[in-house]
């Protein structure tokens, strides 16, 4: 095994164990994971779009994705947008590659519409958002740098971190939020997607404290509003006692003052549309959370290249073998993922791939060290396994 990979135990207090534990998770239409959202979508499209012109995925990022907020009147039963949310796609893309002519502005909005579309269906594409581009002109010159050898160099000295397995808190923040887009939402269109899950465990007790965007038009008036709020409350809840056995309190808007009227009222379902702007990279890890007890990388994942961005790749990486990991090695109780890289070092060849393992009690540490040598090893040689995924949507990126 002829790369830095290294296996230590380390002695510390298991995330279960702890005392307190704190996770969030913006969901799809907080503003930061709107702009997560458009960038990924954006680098995605055009990945397939230069496979198709040319064969191989050109230099981009599309990383820096604004979502100005505009101004609304919501009201129950209705409401409208006064001024519109502004999305602004900025970044690099090759936009010419040997004669070869690239629509990759046309792309670019094709991809934030459609996103817009599937994932934040509340908002009114026609009149409820403005989505411009000003993508600037990548180096074709970089493709050397992508296709110099089997794996390509990084861009970057960088790093990624990865944790698994899951706490029981990161589990029910994460699949709360989840659940109420996809599921809870059919029940009760009152529910948007600006969605903020904010758990703490203390001891042996979990609270939840959830803010959700709802959507007038679905709310008859401010008693059926706290109806619904009520019913949501219930629903997660339920939800919860899936993933644990502990005490769990929900609590819902909590900042709606019920006597001076004051709820959180929208007319798209998201925040963006009266006053809170967004930026990739403030919001969710690529985990899909943050989590203030575990290390987290500050890097933003979304709309980074898949081919040679350590900054996305090896994030994506580090989750990928910590799961890989934790599923398939026996004994363990957490186990952290550090992968560290050398700009213009080949990406399959870290300076350091690092695992940190807390074993369970009794557990066999030499067997645990060499069986996630082998997990490493095989995930590090396959790396650009983690392009593909990307590229195909199959990985989140918050």
């Amino acid at each position: 095994m002829a790369r830095n990979i290294r296996v230590e135990k380390i002695t510390q207090t298991p995330i279960e164990k702890q005392e307190i534990e704190i996770v969030e998770r913006k969901g799809v239409g907080h503003p930061d994971s709107m702009a997560d959202g458009f960038a990924e979508s954006v680098s995605r499209a055009l990945c397939n779009e230069y496979i198709k012109k040319c064969g191989t995925i050109l230099h981009h990022n599309t990383d820096q994705v604004e979502v100005v907020a505009g101004r609304s009147c919501p009201e129950y039963q209705g409401g409208e947008l006064i001024s519109p949310i502004y999305v602004l796609l900025v970044g690099r893309a090759t936009k010419e590659f040997k004669d070869i002519k690239i629509a990759s502005d046309t792309t670019a909005i094709r991809a934030a519409k459609n996103y817009l579309k599937t994932t934040l269906p509340d908002i009114d594409s026609e009149h409820d958002i403005i989505i411009d581009c000003k993508l600037g002109t990548g180096s074709t010159d970089l493709q050397s740098v992508f296709n110099r050898r089997k794996a390509p160099m990084a861009n970057d000295t960088s790093f990624g971190v990865g944790h698994a397995p899951f706490s029981e808190v990161e589990n029910i923040v994460y699949n709360t939020e989840r659940q109420m887009v996809l599921n809870f939402k059919k029940d009760l269109p009152a529910i948007g997607t600006d969605i903020k899950v904010m758990g703490m465990r203390k001891n042996e007790k979990i609270t939840l404290t959830v803010a959700c965007a709802m959507i007038g038009k679905y709310v008859d008036d401010q008693s059926h509003y706290f109806n619904i709020k009520e019913e949501l409350r219930s629903k997660i809840c339920d939800l919860a006692e899936e993933y644990t056995d502990r005490e769990v309190e929900v609590f819902v808007n909590t900042g709606d003052d019920e006597k001076a009227g004051s709820v959180y009222l929208t007319v798209t379902g998201t925040s963006a549309e009266m006053g809170d702007d967004g930026s990739v990279g403030r919001g969710n890890r690529c985990n899909g959370l943050i989590t203030p007890n575990r290390p987290m990388s500050m890097e933003a994942t979304s709309g980074k290249n898949p081919i040679n961005h350590v900054g996305k790749l090896y994030n994506l990486l580090s989750n990928q073998i910590a799961k890989d990991i934790a599923a398939n090695v026996s004994g363990i109780e957490d186990i952290y993922i550090r992968i560290l890289s050398q700009i213009g070092h080949p990406i399959d060849e870290p300076l350091i791939a690092s695992a940190q393992i807390i074993p369970q009690d009794g557990a066999n540490m030499k067997a645990i060290k060499s069986e996630s040598e082998v997990i490493i090893d095989k995930w590090l040689n396959d790396i650009t396994k983690i392009t593909d995924m990307t590229t195909r949507g199959e990985l989140e990126t918050f």
